[in-house]
Formats: C-alpha cells, sequence, structure tokens
C-alpha cells in the first residue's frame, strides 16, 4: 500500500501558490498595457495594409481630429470623478462655436476679446449645472440634460437658425459687418514647425493640467473622495458642494474651449457642429477606465481613448471603410474596453 509523503504537501502548495501569484502578476500586466497593445496593433497593421498611414502629417492629423474630443473628454472625466456626470458638454462646445462667432461677425470683437468671453461662458453654464444639482438637489443626468436641450435651442435664436459667417443677414434685415479675426483662427489652424498643429499643444496642455490637478494634489484626492465618499470629504475638512462646482465649471469651461478650437478651424459659426462630441468624449473617458487597469476616471485614460478610437476610425478611413460603420466601430470598441475593464479585470481579481 502506497503511503503519503506529508512533508511534500507543504512544498507542494508553496509551488502552486507561486505559480498562481506569477499567474495573476502577468494577468495584471496585461489587462493593465492592454489598451497600449492594442494601439500598438493597430498602427503597426494600418501601416502595412497602407503605408501612408504612418506619415508624420497623417499621425498628427489624427491627432489634431481627436485634440477636441479629448478635451472635452477631460472635463467629463472630471465630472465622473465626483460620481457626476455631464450630458451638456456637446451643446456646449456647439453653443460656444456659435458665440465665438456672433462675438466677432455681429459685435465685431477682436481674438483677445472673444476667447475671454466665451470661457466665461462655458463656466457659467458649468456654475448653472452645479447649481442645479448641488443646490436644487436635481439628478446630475436630469440637470445636464435639460440644460443640453435649453441650449441646443438657445444657440439658433439670435440668427434664426441660420449659419454665422461674413456678411449674415440678421433677423431684422440688417447685415453683420465684422469678420473673423486672423488672430482667433491661429488656435485652429497654425502649425508649429509646419507639423505639429495648435489644437494638439491645447490637448496637451490641458491634459498635463488636469493630471496633476486630480492625481498629484490634495484638491484631486478630495475630487475622487466626494465620488466615492462624501461623508469622508466632509470629515477630511473639504465641502462636497464646492468640490462639485469646481468639476462641472472645469468641465463648462473646457467644452468652450473645444468650441472655440472647432471654430477658429472651420471658420464659421455652424449650427450642425458639435453634433457627435457628447458621445465621442463620453466613449473616451470610459474607455479610459482600462489604461492601466485604473477602472475610474483618469485624463491619461481619456487622452488615449480618444486617440485609440482616432487611430481606429482613420485606418478604416484610408482602408475605403463605410463611413456608416463607424458608429458601430466605436461602440463595438467601447464595449470591449468596458469587458476588458470589469469583466476579464474581475475574473483575474479572484
Amino acid at each position: 500500500m502506497t503511503t503519503l509523503d506529508e512533508s511534500a504537501l507543504p512544498e507542494r502548495a508553496t509551488i502552486q501558490d507561486n505559480t498562481s501569484e506569477q499567474r495573476g502578476s502577468l494577468g495584471a500586466a496585461l489587462r493593465a498595457g492592454a489598451v497600449f497593445l492594442l494601439l500598438g496593433l493597430m498602427v503597426v497593421g494600418f501601416a502595412l495594409a497602407e503605408p501612408a498611414f504612418i506619415n508624420i502629417s497623417n499621425l498628427m492629423s489624427i491627432l489634431q481630429a481627436v485634440s477636441v474630443v479629448a478635451i472635452l473628454g477631460a472635463g467629463v472625466t472630471v465630472t465622473l470623478a465626483v460620481g457626476g456626470f455631464d450630458l451638456s458638454i456637446g451643446a456646449v462646445a456647439a453653443s460656444s462655436v456659435m458665440a465665438a462667432s456672433y462675438a466677432m461677425i455681429v459685435w465685431q470683437l477682436d481674438a483677445f476679446a472673444t476667447v475671454p468671453l466665451v470661457l466665461a461662458f462655458g463656466a457659467t453654464i458649468g456654475l448653472i449645472n452645479s447649481l442645479l444639482i448641488v443646490r436644487l438637489r436635481v439628478p446630475d443626468l436630469l440637470a445636464t440634460l435639460a440644460v443640453m436641450f435649453l441650449l441646443s435651442g438657445l444657440q439658433l435664436i439670435p440668427t434664426a437658425g441660420r449659419s454665422i459667417s461674413a456678411g449674415l443677414i440678421l433677423p431684422d434685415g440688417s447685415k453683420a459687418a465684422g469678420a473673423y479675426d486672423p488672430a482667433f483662427l491661429l488656435i485652429g489652424r497654425y502649425s508649429f514647425s509646419a507639423t505639429l498643429p495648435m489644437s494638439v499643444v491645447l490637448m496637451a496642455l490641458v491634459a498635463l493640467v488636469l493630471y496633476v490637478l486630480t492625481e498629484r494634489t490634495r484638491i484631486g484626492r478630495l475630487l475622487f473622495a466626494t465620488g466615492g465618499n462624501e461623508v469622508a470629504t466632509r470629515l477630511a475638512g473639504a465641502s462636497p458642494a464646492r468640490l462639485k462646482t469646481l468639476a462641472y465649471v472645469i468641465s463648462g469651461a473646457l467644452a468652450s474651449l473645444g468650441g472655440i478650437v472647432i471654430a477658429a478651424r472651420v471658420g464659421r459659426g455652424d449650427v450642425s457642429s458639435g453634433g457627435s462630441l457628447l458621445m465621442d468624449a463620453v466613449a473616451a473617458a470610459l474607455i479610459g477606465f482600462a489604461v492601466l487597469n485604473l477602472r475610474r476616471p483618469n485624463v491619461l485614460g481619456t487622452v488615449v481613448g480618444a486617440v485609440f478610437v482616432g487611430v481606429l476610425l482613420n485606418g478604416l478611413t484610408m482602408l475605403n471603410a463605410p463611413y456608416y460603420t463607424q458608429d458601430f466601430v466605436k461602440g463595438a470598441v467601447l464595449v470591449g474596453a468596458l469587458a476588458l475593464t470589469y469583466g476579464l479585470g474581475r475574473n483575474g481579481d479572484r
């Protein structure tokens, strides 16, 4: 009869534990870098299929195309950090396009007056959102949705639903005498060293400032604490109401900055501008949850998410994929990112 060597059991158990730990560490590393790995594979695949994809001019055009989405997504990220959600950012950006155009075409203001005015407009909308949410206790989704509808209609009233460009005929029959300030147009059209667009620099600056604010300062820690446990925030000596107000004001101001970039790029106040900005910005912010397997809102992840979607859509366009498949592709990427973050990540933690 075979006897069991009990002295070998602890050694076997130790080997099994070490193997499980190694598998767990490898799985965690794969989940943390999955988005970057997929992004790298996409770049290589598109470059092999279409060599022009890897040209520096095309890569910069991708960054320029996603810059506004990343800026708006950064605002969404801040509101997600406090446990909220800003559905009005697309409408704020579109209204800012119209406001900037109206200020220069109708009021004949220059760039140095228009930019602060439009940024103040966005911050004011953010303040209104926070008053509805914090003071009147309206749920954030309902409050920002109501403001979205309000702005979508309000931006059409001053021009009777017309787009704004030089020579605009106003509702009273008069003709606007203003024009776009060339200095304003540089915001959306100027490139440093003929390769680095101004809008990409603005995106990088916004990402850097918000990264430092949210990840390296006490205010950032309190923002996340507010989203997780408001009682803990109060015990830390901070006001959740003020922190939420700060988050929505930042979101509104960034949405206006995105609108300014769009207006400077197209050189007119188009009533259809900003149509898909909300969904694209939200998608970038949510894909960001999967970056580095953080499973929480983070500015770095949002920028990476915006670039991820931009690379994917640009590559598909260069391969002549039908335009009507783009929304499906974005949805599939979002579903995959959320599954990676919450499904595979949870299974890997067991």
